[in-house]
C-alpha cells in the first residue's frame, strides 16, 4: 500500500464519516504492509507522522487514538505512542523507553538498537536521516553514568554552543565542561571535552578517554573537499588512540570503507528510519522562479521557512529583494540594534526589520545563533541560509525551499541535497514538512565514506602522517616524516604545527619568508608589533593565500584591519570605525565578519608558521604575544567565549570588570537581564537570557 502525497492532501479535505472510513482503510492496509516490507520502509513509517498530524486537528478521529498508538508501536516509532489513550501494552512499551533524566523523552526502536550496541561496549558508526534524533543518543550515554571522561568533536562553533546549552540544562554540575584552551580539566571527577577538531588536537590534558564522539563523521573523507579534513583526521586519531570506545554519527552514508588491518573495529548501522514525513513539490518547470518563491514565502502556512541559497552574496541579495516591497514580520528593534552595534549601512538590517534574516559564514556568530532561536520560536518567519546550516544545527523549519542547486559554483551532490531536504519538519512541532524544489535534484547515488585514519596509514596524507604515534608507525612512515623534517628544516613538533596550514603552503611560506628577510622586510619583530611589522608578515601570507580568504582585498588592508581591531577600545567602536570608513559595495560590507573568523583560526596558524621560518634566520623573532591575542580579537578571553555562547561582545564588554571569569561575567549578565534596571534594552535582556539562562 502506498498513499501518495496527492492522496494525503485529498484525505485532509475530508470530514466526518468519510474521513474516518478512509483513515480506517489506511490503518488496515498499513498493518498488512508491516508484515511484508522492510522495518525502516519510508512509506510505512511516514503513515505515523501523517496520521499524528490529522489526529491533532480532527476531533472525529479521537476514537482512533488507541489503534494509532498500536501502529506506532508496531513500526517502532514509540515516541508517537499516546500514553493517555494507548492500550496498556503499548503504553508499557513507551514507558520502558522513556528517560526521566532526559526531560521525559521517549526513544524509538532504532535509537534503542544503537544504544544497545554502545552499552554493550562496542564501537558504533551510525548513519541516519536528519530527523532520526542522533544527538539524543549522546545525552542518553552521558545519563548512564558509565562514561566519566568524554570527548566530543563537532564541526562548528554553533554546534558547540547548542551542545553546551543542552548539557548544562540536562546534567548541571555532573560534568566539568571543557571548551576553551584556558580551561584545565580536573584530575578527578567527570569531564566532557567539547570542541572542534582545531581545539581538541593540541590539548595536553586529555588523558585516557572513556568515550570519543565524532559528529558529522563524513567530513573525515578528503573527497568531501572540506579543507579541514586533514586536521579532523589528525584530531580524531589522537582521540581514538586514547579512547576505550568511540561513537561516530552522520547522515545518509551507506558504506564506510576501511582496510583489513584497521586498528579500530566498529559496527556500522545504516538506517532510513525517519520520524517525520515530507511533502515534495516540484517547481522545476516554473519560469519565473523568483515570483513563485516570493508567493510561497508570503504564505504563512509555510512558516517557519528555510531558503537554501548557494552563496552569502546570493543570500544577501535575495533577502534585500524579498523585503523591498514586502514585510513578513516587524522586527524593528533588532534592526535598530544591528545599526547601533555594527554600524549603519549593512543591508541585512533592513531585511531583518521586515522579518527576513540570513545565516552564512559572514554573519556574526552570536547574531546567527539568535536568528536561529528566533526562527525556532516562530518570531522570524524566513531564514535564508547557505550550507552553514546543514551541519547539524537544529532548526524547527516547517518548509525548506531549495532555490539554488550549487555550493561554491559547483552543483551539489545527492548527499548534500539529502541533508538540505532533511531539514524540513521537526518531531513534536511539524510532523509533516514541505520541500519545494526549484531545480531538478541530483541523481540518487550510494554514498561511501573512506576516512584515511581507517585505511592503510602508510598511504595516509602527509598532514596526518606527521601526527602518527610510535605504536602505529612503520618504517615507511618514519622515513616519510624524516624526509619531511629534513626538507622543511623543522622538528617533529614544528611539522605538526606546519601541517595545520598544509605542508605545501608551509613550504611556500618558508620560501616567501626567506625572500622577505633577504630584502630587509620587517619580519623579525618581537613583542608588540607596529603596523609595518604586521604588514610585512601579511605580505608573506597573502603571497601564498588569496587575501579574499581573510575578507580583505590586499595584504595592506589585512594589516589595517588587524591594527584597528587591536587598538580600538571596544568591539562596537571597531565596527563603527569600519562602517564609517568602508567605501566598497554594500553587499561586501559583511566581509568584516569573514576577517574576524580568520582571526579565530587560520591567520594565527599562518603567522606562527611564518615565525617558525623567521626564527631560523633571526632566533629572537617572537610573534607569541600578538598571535595569542588574535583568536580572541585582542580582547579579554571571557568576552570572546561569551560571544561563542551567544552573547555579543558589544553587550558583555559594557559589564566587564577586572579579573572577571566567564562564570562571574555570566552571572552578572543574567542578574542584569532579570533586573528592572535599564542598562540593557528589553531586546538585550531577552537575548542574554536566551543565550545564558539554563
Amino acid at each position: 500500500m502506498t498513499v501518495t502525497q496527492q492522496q494525503w492532501h485529498e484525505i485532509e479535505s475530508l470530514h466526518g464519516s468519510a474521513l474516518k472510513e478512509r483513515i480506517f482503510s489506511i490503518l488496515q492496509e498499513t498493518a498488512r504492509d508491516i508484515q511484508t516490507l522492510d522495518v525502516d520502509d519510508p512509506g510505512v513509517l511516514a503513515v505515523v507522522p501523517r496520521l499524528a498530524n490529522l489526529l491533532e486537528t480532527r476531533p472525529e478521529l479521537a476514537s482512533y487514538r488507541e489503534i494509532f498508538s498500536t501502529l506506532a508501536r508496531a513500526v517502532g516509532l514509540w515516541n508517537y505512542i499516546d500514553k493517555d489513550a494507548a492500550d496498556y501494552r503499548d503504553a508499557a512499551v513507551a514507558d520502558a523507553v522513556t528517560s526521566d533524566e532526559l526531560d521525559g523523552i521517549t526513544f524509538h526502536r532504532e535509537q534503542i538498537a544503537a544504544l544497545n550496541t554502545l552499552l554493550s561496549g562496542n564501537n558504533l558508526v551510525l548513519s541516519a536521516p536528519t530527523s532520526f534524533g542522533k544527538s539524543l543518543l549522546i545525552d542518553a550515554l552521558l545519563a548512564t553514568g558509565r562514561y566519566r571522561r568524554v570527548a566530543i568533536v563537532l564541526p562548528t562553533i554553533a554546534l558547540l554552543d547548542e551542545f553546551r546549552r543542552r548539557i548544562e540544562r540536562r546534567f548541571g554540575g555532573k560534568f566539568a565542561l571543557i571548551m576553551y584552551h584556558s580551561q584545565e580539566a580536573p584530575a578527578d571527577g567527570s569531564v566532557i571535552f567539547l570542541g572542534t577538531q582545531e581545539r581538541l588536537i593540541n590539548r595536553k590534558d586529555l588523558g585516557t578517554i572513556d568515550l570519543a564522539v565524532v559528529d558529522e563523521f563524513y567530513k573525515l573523507d578528503p573527497s568531501r573537499q572540506d579543507d579541514r579534513s586533514s586536521t579532523l583526521n589528525a584530531a580524531v586519531y589522537q582521540l581514538l588512540r586514547r579512547s576505550k570506545q568511540f561513537f561516530f554519527l552522520g547522515p545518509n552514508i551507506e558504506t564506510v570503507r576501511y582496510s583489513a588491518d584497521n586498528r579500530w573495529k566498529f559496527e556500522f548501522l545504516h538506517t532510513r528510519f525517519s520520524t517525520v514525513a515530507v511533502d515534495t513539490f516540484d517547481l522545476t518547470r516554473i519560469k519565473n522562479k523568483e515570483e513563485r518563491l516570493t508567493a510561497e514565502l508570503k504564505s504563512s502556512s509555510n512558516w517557519p521557512s528555510l531558503v537554501f541559497i548557494s552563496s552569502p552574496d546570493r543570500a544577501n541579495q535575495l533577502a534585500t529583494t524579498l523585503t523591498q516591497e514586502s514585510s513578513f514580520a516587524k522586527l524593528g528593534d533588532m534592526s535598530a540594534w544591528i545599526d547601533d552595534n555594527f554600524g549603519e549601512g549593512w543591508e541585512l538590517s533592513e531585511a531583518v526589520a521586515a522579518g527576513v534574516a540570513v545565516h552564512h559564514g559572514r554573519i556574526p556568530r552570536s547574531l546567527a545563533s539568535q536568528f536561529v532561536r528566533m526562527f525556532n520560536r516562530g518570531e522570524l518567519p524566513i531564514l535564508i541560509c547557505t550550507s552553514t546550516l546543514i551541519e547539524g544545527v537544529n532548526t524547527a523549519a516547517k518548509s525548506v525551499l531549495i532555490y539554488d542547486k550549487q555550493i561554491a559554483r559547483k552543483d551539489y551532490d545527492f548527499f548534500t541535497f539529502s541533508n538540505i531536504r532533511g531539514r524540513a519538519g521537526r518531531l513534536g512541532q511539524h510532523h509533516v514538512g514541505a520541500v519545494y524544489l526549484f531545480h531538478a535534484p541530483p541523481d540518487q547515488e550510494a554514498i561511501e565514506v573512506e576516512p584515511p585514519l581507517f585505511g592503510d596509514l602508510d598511504q595516509a596524507p602527509d598532514e596526518l602522517v606527521v601526527h602518527i604515534s610510535d605504536e602505529d608507525s612503520s618504517p615507511a612512515i618514519s622515513d616519510r616524516v624524516a624526509e619531511l623534517a629534513r626538507t622543511m628544516g623543522l622538528s617533529s613538533d614544528e611539522l605538526r604545527l606546519a601541517s595545520s596550514v598544509g605542508l605545501e603552503d608551509a613550504a611556500a611560506l618558508k620560501q616567501q619568508t626567506q625572500i622577505a628577510s633577504r630584502q630587509g622586510a620587517r619580519v623579525h619583530w618581537t613583542g608588540s608589533p607596529k603596523y609595518d611589522d604586521i604588514h610585512a608578515v601579511c605580505r608573506i601570507i597573502c603571497g601564498v593565500r588569496n587575501a579574499n580568504e581573510f575578507g580583505v582585498r590586499s595584504a595592506a588592508q589585512l594589516a589595517v584591519y588587524l591594527t584597528n581591531l587591536r587598538t580600538h577600545g571596544t568591539l562596537r567602536g571597531f565596527f563603527r570605525w569600519h562602517s564609517s570608513s568602508y567605501r566598497g559595495a554594500p553587499r561586501g560590507q559583511d566581509n568584516i565578519f569573514r576577517f574576524l573568523r580568520s582571526c579565530e583560526y587560520g591567520l594565527p596558524q599562518l603567522f606562527l608558521v611564518v615565525e617558525l621560518f623567521a626564527k631560523r634566520i633571526e632566533p629572537k623573532t617572537n610573534y607569541g604575544l600578538f598571535v595569542a591575542e588574535m583568536p580572541r580579537w585582542f580582547r579579554m578571553e571571557v568576552l570572546k567565549n561569551l560571544d561563542e555562547q551567544g552573547v555579543p561582545v558589544q553587550i558583555s564588554e559594557r559589564f566587564l570588570v577586572r579579573d572577571d571569569t566567564i562564570d562571574s561575567l555570566r552571572r552578572r549578565l543574567i542578574q542584569e537581564a532579570r533586573s528592572s534596571r535599564d542598562r540593557l534594552t528589553p531586546l538585550e535582556k531577552q537575548w542574554v537570557l536566551d543565550a545564558l539562562a539554563v
